[in-house]
C-alpha cells in the first residue's frame, strides 16, 4: 500500500491535506483531522491544501536555505504574523524542524521508520527496513530545496564528534534538570534529537552515556503540563463539532461541565498513558461524583502523551459508581463496547432531525 502511494494513518501535517479515494483512485472527500476511512476498498492519499498553507511552507524552506534563518527565527517570524501550525497551535523549533525534515512535502511516503504496538514499548527502525513510495504524492517543496535543507542539518550535527554531542547534552541535563526529544529540540544551537538517536543508536542510550536515568516525576509534570493545555482545546473542538451537528451546548464556566440539547450533559476527562511496573499500559479514569454527568467522555492519550488514541463513551449509570477506573490495552466487551476511534458516535447523539407534521 505504501508504494502504491496510499498514506497508512498519520496526520497529514501543515500544508497538506488527506484525501479519500475509491478502489479506482477516485477522490471521495477530504479527511478532516480524526476522520477515519469507511469502507475496507476506500484509501487515503496526501495532497496539497489550501494554497495560502502550501505558500507558508515554500516561504518556510526559503527562509531556511535562502536566508539561513534559524529554526527559532522561522517559527518567532510564523507567530509573529499570527500563523498557527495544522493543530492550532503557535510554530515552536521543534515543529519547524519537522516540516524542514519530512520527506511527504517532496511526495515520498516513507513507513516503518518506528515500530510501535500498543503494548509495546517504540523502536525507532534503521532506514533499510523503511518502507519507500517515492514521488507517491504531489510535492509542494521543489526536490532541490529539501535536498539544501537537509545538507544543513547535516552539517550542523556533523561537525560535532560524538564527545562533543554527549559534552552539550550534558550540559543541557545540568541547565533543565531533565531531558527529552521535546527539550532537546528546543534549543537552539543543539543538534536535533534525531541526531543523537542515529549516533549512539537510541536517545535512552545517549541518556545513558551522560549519567541520566529519566525521572518519571519529571516527565509525569511535563505530561502533566501538556495535558491542562490540551483539554480546553478538546472541549472547544468538541464545542463546535456540536454546533455543525446542529445541537446547542452550553458549558458551566467553572466545572466544564458541557449541557447539551437541554436535554443531556456531558464531562471530558483526558486520560494520561503510564506504564506500569510490569511494563504494561494503563490509563486511570477519575469520575466526578458530584456532577453525575449523563456521559463522560474519556479521551485515551497515547503512550507518548502526544496525542489522542482513543475514546471512550461511559455512561453515569452504568460506571459512574465506581470513583476511580483503570483501563488496559484490553478491557473486555462490558467496557470496550464504548470504545470508539472518533467521536462521531457522540455527535450523532447531539444531532437534531427536524420531524414532519402529520397532516
Amino acid at each position: 500500500m505504501i508504494r502504491l502511494g496510499f498514506r497508512q494513518g498519520g496526520a497529514a501535517g501543515f500544508g497538506l491535506r488527506r484525501y479519500l479515494v475509491d478502489e479506482h483512485r477516485q477522490p471521495k472527500a477530504v479527511l478532516n483531522h480524526g476522520e477515519k476511512k469507511s469502507l475496507q476498498t476506500d484509501r487515503v492519499v496526501l495532497r496539497p491544501g489550501p494554497p495560502e498553507e502550501v505558500e507558508v511552507v515554500r516561504r518556510l524552506y526559503r527562509m531556511f536555505v535562502v536566508q539561513r534563518r534559524t529554526e527559532t527565527e522561522i517559527a518567532a517570524a510564523l507567530n509573529d504574523e499570527g500563523i498557527l501550525t495544522d493543530l492550532g497551535r503557535p510554530w515552536t523549533r521543534g515543529t519547524v524542524h519537522q516540516v524542514l525534515t519530512n520527506e511527504k512535502y517532496i511526495g515520498n511516503n516513507v513507513y516503518n521508520r518506528a515500530s510501535f504496538k500498543l503494548k509495546a514499548k517504540r523502536v525507532v527502525n534503521t532506514p533499510d527496513m523503511w518502507v519507500r513510495g517515492d514521488g507517491a504524492f504531489e510535492a509542494i517543496v521543489e526536490r532541490d530545496f529539501f535536498e539544501a535543507a537537509q545538507r544543513i542539518i547535516q552539517e550542523r550535527s556533523r561537525r560535532f564528534t560524538d564527545e562533543e554531542l554527549l559534552g552539550r547534552l550534558s550540559a543541557l541535563l545540568v541547565e533543565k534538570g531533565w531531558l527529552s526529544g521535546l527539550v532537546i529540540d528546543e534549543v537552539e544551537d543543539m543538534p536535533s534529537s534525531s541526531t543523537f538517536r542515529h549516533r549512539f543508536g537510541s536517545l535512552v542510550r545517549a541518556y545513558q552515556l551522560v549519567g541520566y536515568a529519566p525521572s518519571r516525576d519529571y516527565r509525569y509534570i511535563e505530561t502533566n503540563r501538556t495535558l491542562r493545555t490540551l483539554h480546553p482545546d478538546v472541549v472547544a473542538q468538541v464545542i463546535a463539532d456540536i454546533g455543525a451537528a446542529g445541537g446547542t451546548v452550553r458549558r458551566d464556566p467553572i466545572t466544564d461541565l458541557l449541557h447539551i440539547n437541554d436535554e443531556f450533559t456531558a464531562s471530558l476527562v483526558i486520560s494520561r498513558c503510564h506504564i506500569s511496573p510490569a511494563g504494561g499500559l494503563r490509563w486511570k479514569v477519575r469520575f466526578d461524583s458530584g456532577l453525575r454527568p449523563s456521559i463522560t467522555i474519556v479521551a485515551r492519550m497515547q503512550e507518548d502523551n502526544a496525542a489522542i488514541h482513543d475514546y471512550y463513551l461511559l455512561p453515569w449509570l452504568d460506571v459512574g459508581t465506581t470513583p476511580n477506573l483503570r483501563l488496559a490495552p484490553e478491557n473486555g466487551i462490558l467496557l470496550d463496547a464504548y470504545r470508539f476511534d472518533t467521536l462521531e458516535a457522540f455527535f450523532d447523539l447531539t444531532r437534531r432531525v427536524p420531524l414532519k407534521v402529520a397532516a
